[in-house]
């Protein structure tokens, strides 16, 4: 997916602010420079990697909450995806090309809203 939106970010100027991207723990940001710098050699003077705040045990304990903590940046992915998993379309993802299945998930979305502001 990188590779067919790479004209972005060749085209984007050094001297703007660099693109803050915001992974989990899960992810291992050297080894992403690593599989980019691959792609495009120039793409960390553009960009950056921030790793998302985990809550320590001690401010766990602090707001009285124990086990598993969402952070409130992963949250929001964590919920978008439960949002499309309710897509019966998209639960088994069949299609051919990446524009397509981007299309259904747009779909998706304008149908969870169109249902919101019938409801309000």
């Amino acid at each position: 997916m990188f590779e067919q939106n790479i004209d972005y970010f060749i085209s984007k100027p050094v001297d703007l602010p660099k693109i803050t991207i915001l992974v989990d723990h899960g992810y291992h940001p050297e080894k992403l420079t690593i599989a980019l710098e691959q792609i495009y050699p120039q793409i960390m003077t553009k960009i950056q990697f921030e790793l998302s705040a985990k809550p320590s045990k001690a401010e766990k304990e602090a707001t009285g909450k124990s086990g598993f903590v969402p952070v409130a940046a992963r949250w929001v992915i964590e919920r978008s995806n439960a949002w499309v998993e309710r897509c019966k379309s998209l639960v088994k993802n069949f299609d051919r090309t990446l524009a397509r299945a981007n299309a259904k998930l747009k779909l998706c979305f304008i149908r969870l809203m169109l249902k919101r502001l019938a409801a309000s």
